[in-house]
């Protein structure tokens, strides 16, 4: 593994995520690695449950990066940003392109790999294990004033203002 933790420089109070779909530290199952990018999978973003908030959070942003990725800053491969503070739990396939799943007034941004939802996993062809840190951001603002078409990349810069707590689970993939 090659990056560094993207979090590390900006320390917050942590609080607890969990998912059914893959525990931390776990190789993930091809349900969350990329059919797109052919890395045997089926692009199905993960469920997760979080806990232990602050309660004057206002909303919550949930991202998957791979810090590993040969990419400078990494690899966005999801970002779900103003979910309600009242939600705790996104469900597997909450990632779809349609956003069917994602709760009212919550929206997904493009990922690196210029579509809309969640790209699985996808690490390069023998270029080693990669993580895949899924990060659930508690935030002092209810909107964080970006549109669809934000940048993950503007994501990233604008969270360190506004994040009052983060959970993270992180998954492994190799190919």
């Amino acid at each position: 593994m090659r990056g560094t933790d993207p979090y590390a420089s900006n320390p917050v109070p942590a609080f607890q995520v969990t998912s059914e779909s893959f525990r931390d530290g776990d190789t993930l199952a091809p349900d969350q690695r990329s059919g797109i990018f052919r890395a045997g999978g089926k692009d199905i973003s993960p469920q997760l449950s979080w806990m232990g908030a602050p309660p004057d959070a206002r909303s919550f942003a949930v991202t998957m990066l791979d810090p590993d990725a040969p990419d400078p800053g990494g690899f966005w491969h999801w970002a779900v940003v103003n979910i309600p503070a009242k939600v705790s739990s996104l469900p597997a396939d909450a990632g779809t392109a349609d956003g069917r799943f994602i709760p009212a007034g919550a929206f997904q941004l493009k990922n690196d790999g210029g579509y809309v939802g969640y790209l699985g996993a996808a690490a390069p062809r023998g270029h080693g294990p990669h993580r895949y840190m899924v990060a659930v951001h508690a935030l002092d603002v209810a909107d964080l004033g970006l549109t669809v078409n934000s940048a993950p990349s503007i994501l990233a810069s604008t969270l360190p203002k506004h994040t009052l707590a983060r959970a993270l689970i992180t998954g492994l993939f190799e190919r």
